[in-house]
């Protein structure tokens, strides 16, 4: 018997997200935000204690610390910790101005507050060259940051978790030390100066006193801040910022007391899975579930948008159910193949007006004027996040109020989602983010929540927790854009590059991402569409670099470094074609550009060395540079690598990283080694292709990533250096595709020009 999701009453499609209402509230926020754009003062850093819940003889002596009476420092993390190393490096920023003894460090997922905003986002996403420092440049960071602090949105993401919080978060902690010190002077009857803070103590240096910070918290709450803000520390003076410390999320991981999404259980909890369209925007026509509603554990199946659910005692009940559900879809008329998307792509390249993001002097004057014009196309695939851990999500709807636990890359994005959903004020959400098993973008995405919030409607206050299964998650991503780079450049008769000329195309990724899940259409061109090939550090005196946004119905979006993750195989591969029209060493020509970047010169200049580039690779061995900017970190990879049955096989990749400050070592190497991992599976296997409107691939056995037997050895060198920090857990992506692109031209004489890497055996 076939019944439709309307003719069936439990089976109420899900609610879906008021666009109208987000851009009003958008609109309010914005207006709020202009009257006080010019009154905000750095005393905003440090939020009201109030907002940091204090319990047990707690003290909250700011939004970002708490210190109980045995001494404990608790620190407020507003950004999800994904592997990256969060729960470790942000509470040294506050412990290391604070004075505290690691030992006694703890840290708290914060709350969902204004003061917790990332506003490092907000003036990243500007269309600028992040190198430019005018007083346009200038103007427009600070004006988008004081919009970021104004909307106090909480992301994770864009490199910038170490960024963002550098100035509010060691504040914070240098404000409580000058706290604690004033509350020991006066009790000691002593002058502040006299007093310093160190290993959670408070010490008189003439006197030998002593008073531990649990002692004092509460001493210094009463008396407030100071009046005269505190010098923050000399990098040389730090004694925590620096060090390799251990991570404070390791033990829980090691014995399994962590907790991820999937790993949440709640009483009386029941289980869904999803079944959705495989075709993008296709709905339910009918479906037929009589078998599986009387399957055993079957609480209940009903509609979701483009979908159903099956809710049961246990996900593999559920699943067995769902697979006992018959479903018919309207597909709709959007049966593409990759073959249409590339015509496309190319069309629009061919015939459309793109964005210029980069332009100096006259490009086509200066082509026609080269001694050595050439041209060059390069192409990448979608590629899907395929996270370890399945997308997943729980949600409860009782007594009006709405909890949602989930891992997440968005809480404040995340609650007002789920308000909407669940139909109650966002001040009745409760968002419990989780640790991730795997963020990569993917999980700023709001469709799990719509989904588990819905289904929540139906379970008669009961918390529900759904999961994907691994071949929804793969058939159902928000994808990295399929991207086409058609490259032209031109040399002097010298061989020095004289021109850059770069046109690409793909679909916007900002806007996918904000319409998705903002309801809201962004105004400014996409840098992200660009980024990588505009603004190079290259002195390459007349380009232009633009991009074509292309409308597919392939959902697209944030995907590890974004569109540096594709554009740097673009341009570090010309560069290198560049190169060898010049008849010049890789290095050396590299190097002939950069005369203007010390910084980009220097870890160039320590690759080659770490490397040992002057010596000749052995004998079947080839080996490839790139250099590349991203998220305010300078990455110089050498990939060296043998050509085994046919495909490449890394031995060796030399990494060099400048990213400023580092706050802990161990965290940035194991962020770049992570960086190489994911951006050598892109560049050996990633492809995810469409056939008849379908994603063709659905597991690992079709969506192959790199295994043991596949990994290089990888030595990293960082870059000591007392600029502000860059980012780390992005840039060590997309320097290796062309890395291991220009090694194999090196050996086989072959120009791969698509991803994934794919050589010509019938050329030997």
């Amino acid at each position: 018997m076939e019944k439709t999701a309307a003719d069936n009453n439990k089976q109420k499609p899900e609610k879906r997200l008021s666009r109208r209402k987000f851009l009003l509230t958008g609109a309010a926020l914005g207006g709020g935000l202009l009257v006080g754009l010019h009154v905000a003062t750095r005393r905003d850093l440090l939020g009201d204690p109030s907002v940091f819940p204090a319990h047990d003889g707690e003290v909250a002596l700011n939004a970002w610390l708490k210190i109980a009476t045995d001494g404990t420092v608790t620190v407020a993390v507003p950004r999800s910790e994904m592997g990256q190393g969060v729960y470790t490096s942000l509470p040294m920023l506050v412990a290391d101005e604070l004075g505290a003894e690691w030992g006694s460090v703890r840290f708290e997922q914060s709350p969902i507050e204004r003061v917790y905003g990332n506003v490092k986002t907000m003036a990243d996403g500007l269309p600028l060259d992040p190198l430019d420092e005018g007083t346009f440049a200038n103007f427009a960071r600070w004006a988008a940051k004081r919009m970021g602090a104004g909307l106090g949105l909480q992301l994770t993401g864009g490199s910038s978790s170490i960024q963002d919080a550098w100035e509010p978060m060691r504040t914070a902690g240098a404000v409580a030390r000058e706290m604690l010190i004033a509350a020991a002077a006066k009790r000691w009857g002593v002058e502040a100066t006299d007093c310093e803070a160190r290993n959670g103590q408070v010490v008189h240096n003439a006197s030998g006193r002593v008073a531990g910070f649990g002692e004092l918290a509460s001493d210094a709450a009463s008396a407030g801040p100071p009046s005269a803000w505190p010098e923050l520390k000399d990098p040389s003076t730090s004694t925590l910022i620096g060090k390799p410390l251990p991570r404070l999320d390791i033990p829980a991981k090691v014995d399994g007391s962590a907790q991820f999404g999937i790993d949440v259980t709640q009483p009386d909890m029941l289980h869904a899975t999803v079944k959705v369209s495989p075709v993008f925007g296709g709905t339910v026509k009918s479906l037929d579930h009589e078998t599986a509603k009387t399957m055993p554990g079957v609480y209940k199946i009903v509609g979701i948008a483009n979908g159903v659910a099956v809710i049961a005692d246990s996900y593999w009940r559920a699943k067995k159910a769902m697979d006992a559900v018959s479903i018919d879809f309207d597909e709709g008329t959007q049966a593409l193949s990759s073959q249409d998307i590339k015509r496309q792509l190319t069309a629009d390249l061919d015939s459309q007006d793109g964005h210029a993001f980069d332009e100096r002097g006259d490009v086509e004057s200066a082509l026609e004027g080269a001694a050595i014009r050439l041209e060059a196309q390069y192409e990448v695939p979608y590629l899907a996040h395929a996270c370890m851990e399945p997308i997943n999500c729980t949600a409860r709807i009782a007594d009006g109020v709405c909890d949602v636990w989930a891992p997440n890359q968005a809480p404040s994005v995340l609650r007002s989602v789920a308000a909407e959903v669940a139909g109650v004020p966002k001040e009745k959400v409760r968002v419990h983010t989780t640790l991730l098993g795997g963020g990569f973008g993917r999980r700023f995405e709001m469709d799990a929540i719509v989904q588990a919030v819905s289904i929540a409607n139906h379970t008669d206050g009961r918390p529900v927790r759904v999961v994907w299964s691994r071949e929804e998650d793969i058939q159902h991503d928000v994808y990295r854009p399929a991207a086409l780079g058609r490259f032209q450049g031109g040399l002097d008769g010298s061989g020095k590059a004289r021109v850059f000329h770069a046109r690409l195309v793909s679909q916007s990724v900002t806007a996918g991402v904000a319409e998705r899940n903002l309801g809201l259409k962004p105004g400014l061109p996409d840098k992200a569409t660009a980024e990588g090939v505009a603004h190079l550090a290259y002195e390459i005196p007349t380009r232009r670099v633009e991009h074509v946004v292309s409308e597919l119905p392939v959902p697209v979006g944030f995907w590890r470094s974004v569109g540096h993750s594709h554009n740097a195989f673009f341009s570090e591969c010309f560069i290198d074609e560049m190169a060898h029209a010049a008849k010049a060493d890789p290095v050396a020509f590299r190097r002939g550009l950069l005369s203007r970047h010390p910084r980009h010169r220097a870890a160039l200049d320590l690759l080659v060395e770490k490397a040992g580039w002057e010596h000749p690779t052995a004998a079947g061995v080839g080996r490839g540079v790139a250099l590349h900017r991203s998220f305010g970190s300078i990455v110089g990879q050498v990939a060296e690598l043998r050509v085994v049955r046919g495909k490449p096989k890394l031995d060796r990749v030399v990494c060099v990283l400048d990213c400023g400050q580092v706050v802990n070592p161990d965290t940035v190497v194991a962020q770049m080694e992570s960086g190489i991992v994911f951006g050598l599976s892109a560049t050996l296997f990633g492809e995810i292709t469409l056939k008849d409107g379908r994603v063709q691939q659905s597991n690992f056995p079709d969506y192959p990533v790199v295994k043991l037997a596949d990994m290089p050895r990888i030595e990293t060198h960082i870059i000591e250096s007392r600029e502000p920090p860059g980012g780390v857990g992005e840039p060590g992506t997309p320097p290796i595709a062309p890395a291991v692109a220009n090694a194999v031209f090196h050996l086989t004489g072959q120009r791969l020009r698509r991803l994934p890497l794919r050589l010509d055996t019938s050329r030997g």
